[in-house]
């Protein structure tokens, strides 16, 4: 009974919660569902991933893909060095978007079901060209945590490249006419009891500018229930790793005690 205790608990803590594919390591977008459009004819106020996934307004099935996975080591072809790495944690992320203009616009959605673990993570890249517009018509990008069962907005994350330069903030750094966050993003989003058992949707947008001469992409990583680059264990995580250890010291100690070295009461 002590060793199915011990294992127990390492089940616990080896366990990353219930994300498929979350930060994209089988070398695929599985998981999620993705989709591409031409968004020529829409204004940011009107754009949501939705309109780009199946059965949006703006999906077309017949378009190549214009997002893509990035292995480790993969150099931004617009910035260089200067962003910095393309991918957050493991062997890969994912690119909403291609690196050059075109009015195009790509959208992935990733769902997790009855979430029962302590936090959610994911980490993202911006990168966006001021092309002098209006922000209703520049280069954008759109990242969204929902909660599907109260279908409440968690987190929300818009940003433009428009030509008044209020479309960002101190996150985006600038190069020229480009505007891009040199340092990976991370989002948390802590699961009190309120939201214990929920079932969350994140989905993430990425558009060229309306006016098509200007191009706007995203790098996403690390949707998970950890933050994959932690190094030390919550005090949760301790815990767990005590209560094994003891679990297992207890097995060898009654291994231990043969009937015959049992002490006696006198």
């Amino acid at each position: 009974m002590c060793i199915a205790c011990a294992l127990g608990a390492a089940s616990k803590l080896a366990r990353a919660g219930p994300f498929a594919n979350g930060g994209f390591e089988d070398g695929t977008a599985g998981g999620g569902v993705s989709g591409e459009g031409f968004r020529g004819n829409d204004l940011n106020a009107a754009l949501t991933p939705a309109m780009v996934l199946p059965n949006g307004a703006l999906y077309n099935a017949s378009a190549p893909s214009r997002s893509k996975l990035i292995a480790n080591g993969t150099v931004d072809p617009n910035l260089g060095g200067l962003l910095g790495s393309t991918v957050y944690q493991g062997n890969y992320s994912y690119r909403a978007q291609d690196t050059v203009s075109g009015g195009f616009v790509s959208a992935i959605s990733q769902k997790v079901s009855g979430y029962t673990d302590q936090n959610i993570f994911f980490a993202w890249k911006a990168v966006l060209r001021n092309g002098g517009h209006e922000q209703d018509e520049s280069a954008e990008m759109m990242i969204t945590l929902t909660d599907d069962t109260t279908h409440a907005l968690l987190i929300s994350r818009i940003y433009n490249a428009g030509r008044d330069e209020k479309g960002d903030d101190t996150r985006f750094s600038k190069l020229n006419d480009i505007f891009y966050t040199a340092d990976w993003q991370i989002e948390k989003l802590s699961i009190d009891s309120a939201l214990q058992g929920h079932d969350f949707t994140l989905s993430l947008l990425a558009a060229d500018c309306n006016p098509t001469g200007h191009f706007g992409y995203v790098y996403l990583d690390g949707f998970a229930a950890v933050d994959p680059l932690a190094t030390v264990p919550e005090p949760g995580t301790y815990g767990l790793i005590g209560i094994g250890a003891f679990s297992m010291f207890a097995c060898r100690r009654r291994i231990s005690l043969m009937p015959k070295d049992v002490p006696q009461v006198s």
